[in-house]
């Protein structure tokens, strides 16, 4: 595919993403994709393999999270990758804290399906936002 065609795929995944459609955002994964979190944040950070690992990933991420704002602002492309730099903001609902961050997410995209997707963030504000005991002065937790 084109790489134009590539960035439009990664695209209609955050339009999904928006619009918290499970359906759509697992149809736009490979059967064997791979789908890396890094990090120790409860609900988020893990290694998901297949379709069905990535949308039991969303749904307890929408479970669990309350995204404010998800802000790709540069899709950077070439062949078969996509780099997105954004930020999002959002809210822990077990604990009511807010999260503020930037992240970088990596795309491989084969065939009109995402194959490998990684991102790279402040986990550590992302994990310091599931505690109900974090230090953030006035429960913004932030890069």
């Amino acid at each position: 595919m084109a790489t134009d065609e590539n960035k439009q795929i990664v695209k209609d995944l955050f339009v999904a993403f928006g619009s918290g459609d499970i359906a759509v955002l697992r149809d736009l994964v490979a059967e064997d994709v791979i789908w890396h979190l890094p990090g120790k944040v409860p609900h988020y950070s893990g290694t998901y393999k297949g379709p069905d690992r990535v949308a039991d990933f969303f749904q307890g991420f929408f479970a669990n999270v309350g995204v404010e704002l998800f802000q790709p602002r540069e899709f950077v492309a070439e062949a078969d990758r996509v780099l997105v730099i954004g930020s999002s903001r959002g809210q822990v609902k077990s604990t009511g804290r807010m999260f503020d961050n930037r992240c970088v997410l990596a795309f491989i995209v084969r065939d009109g399906k995402i194959t490998n997707f990684e991102e790279y963030a402040d986990t550590q504000a992302l994990a310091a936002a599931h505690e109900a005991n974090s230090h953030a002065a006035g429960g913004l937790v932030s890069i």
